[in-house]
This record gives structure tokens, sequence and C-alpha cells, in this order.
């Protein structure tokens, strides 16, 4: 069990590592614990809340992720977002990203905008009364001692995974150079110290050559394992990786759920706009699989007419 160095605690993961489309969301949730909250938040959720929060791979899936819109909109709710209320999905999914509209689309050349960003028919699939069930633990869970402050993800679209890749810098890398940004702005966020638990990248057991926005700062080495890696960062506070940090810790796994959803929005924009031009398109999940490559190779045509570049649609391999 991870003890509390800090009265903020940090849980941090990625969402969409190896897709062949769509963009890869790195989240974290930031909460003000207590000395009894920080134990509650270092372990897997119980109990009730077991049912509704944990490992989102196993709890949400491709086409039914209504379980964790239901978490982010009740997380912007409770002032965790950017703006204090989402009244569709687009409002939702801008109130959690760190980026605004501007940056977010800083990359996008104009006639490719509608690909990613458009937001014709798109609405809220979580009833009221699961959102109500989700404020419910977190009441419960303030009177426990953890009080949720802030949620952020940052999304890397596969224009911004491919230039990285140019740039040689593999996912694994970009994974947690996003990591390390959005733990810095939660740093700046909290005005004091805090401590990160963050889902493994890349099974790395050293990270220190990899840091990026945290590259070149002092620090203490604590641990480094395959299981679990962690440093101090003076002026920062501590930073863990953990192997299924989101089947063992509850703010991973809450960072897990609203990137999952995070993911869902934005690739099915992607699938929507080709639907809306191409007959009897089959939606997909942006994965490795018959369908996936299908959607691709019955997009192609349009694509080379809409002059999409290749790089703003699907990720080059990047292994190394």
């Amino acid at each position: 069990m991870e003890k509390a160095t800090a009265s903020f605690r940090i849980g941090a993961d990625e969402n969409g590592l190896g897709p062949r489309l769509g963009p890869m969301l790195v989240t974290a949730v930031m909460a003000r614990v207590t000395e009894e909250g920080a134990a509650i938040v270092g372990r897997k959720p119980r109990g009730g809340l077991a049912e509704r929060l944990g490992d989102s791979k196993a709890m949400v899936a491709y086409g039914d992720v209504g379980l964790a819109e239901a978490w982010a909109r009740a997380l912007v709710e409770r002032g965790g977002g950017r703006a204090a209320a989402a009244t569709n999905p687009d409002e939702l999914a801008h109130a959690i990203t760190s980026e605004d509209r501007a940056e977010l689309r800083a990359m996008c050349p104009p006639h490719v905008e509608a690909q990613c960003w458009g937001a014709t028919g798109e609405a809220f699939t979580a009833p009221a009364e699961l959102v109500g069930m989700i404020h419910k633990d977190l009441d419960r869970l303030e009177k426990k001692g953890v009080t949720i402050v802030s949620v952020r993800s940052e999304v890397l679209c596969a224009k911004r995974l491919n230039d990285g890749l140019a740039a040689g810098k593999n996912r694994f890398v970009m994974d947690l150079h996003a990591m390390e940004r959005l733990i810095l702005l939660m740093r700046k966020d909290a005005g004091e110290d805090v401590r990160a638990v963050c889902g493994k990248v890349g099974g790395f057991g050293k990270y220190g050559g990899a840091f990026g926005p945290l590259g070149g700062r002092m620090h203490v080495v604590l641990e480094e394992s395959r299981a679990r890696s962690a440093y101090h960062f003076p002026g920062v506070g501590e930073i863990a990786f953990v192997r299924d940090g989101d089947a063992t810790d509850l703010l991973v796994a809450l960072s897990s759920m609203v990137g999952k959803w995070m993911r869902e929005i934005l690739m099915g924009r992607i699938v929507r706009h080709y639907q809306a031009i191409v007959p009897d398109l089959r939606g997909a999940s942006g994965y490795h699989d018959p369908v996936t490559a299908a959607f691709v190779e019955a997009t192609r045509v349009t694509r080379k007419k809409q002059r999409v570049p290749e790089e703003c649609f699907e990720r080059r391999g990047a292994e190394g």
C-alpha cells in the first residue's frame, strides 16, 4: 500500500497507446487527501464503489462507455474541469483537456479539422441515475478524506504522435512526457509538493534517461524495478510508476476511466466524419483488428479526395 507524503495525491494513466487510428489520451486526476484518504486512494476500490470503478479495460468497452462518461461528467460538475459545467460531450471534453480549443487545433490543416473535431451527432449516453450514483460515491469518498479537485487529459493525436516519432520519440516516451506535463501542471495548481502514482510506461524499470519535462531536474531514485519505479523531485514531490496501476490504485483507475471516455468520443468523431461520406461504412474502434483495417481501406479514396495527410489519419508504426 502506498503511504502518503503530501496532502495532494495524483493518479495518471494512458488510454489508446497501441491503436492504428485515433488519439492517445494521457489523463491525471488530483485529490486532496487526509491521512485516512491517502490509504484509500492507495488501493483498489472496495465495496459498492468497486462495481463502478476499477480497471477500465474490464468495466467499459468500445461502444459501451456510459460508465466512464458518468465519472467524467460528475468530476466536471463538482468543479474538477477547466469549465464549471458541460451540457454536451463537446463541452465536457474541452472541460477536461489540458489545452484550449485553439491549442488543440494548432497542428490541424484547416481542411482536416472536421475529421477530428466535428461534434455533430454527439449526445450523452449515461442516464442521470448513473451520474447521480457516481456523485454519491464521490460524497462518500469526501467523508473518508478524498476530495477530487482536478481532472485533465492531454490529447496526443495521430499527427502529434507521428511528428514525435519523426523527432525520435516513440509513443512510450511521448506517454511519459505527457504524464510529466500533467503532474507539473497539477503541482502548480496545488501550490505544494504532490505525490503521484502513474501506470507503468512501456515496461521501463529505469526512467531517469527518458524524462522530458522533468529531465535535468535534480532527483533521488527511491526504487527501480519492473513492478515499481519511484523518484523524488525537490519542488515537485514523489512520482511512482506502478505496474497494473489502474487495477490497484483508485486515482489511477479514475484517470483511466475518464481517458477511456475521451478516447471513445474523439475516435467516434473520425468514424462519423467518414460515415457521412462513405455509404454503409461500418464503425471501427481504431485498434488493430479486421474492422479497423476495412475502415482504413474503405476511406482511402475519400481521404485522397479531401487531401487528408496520412500523418493526420493513421499512426506510423513505432516500436522502438
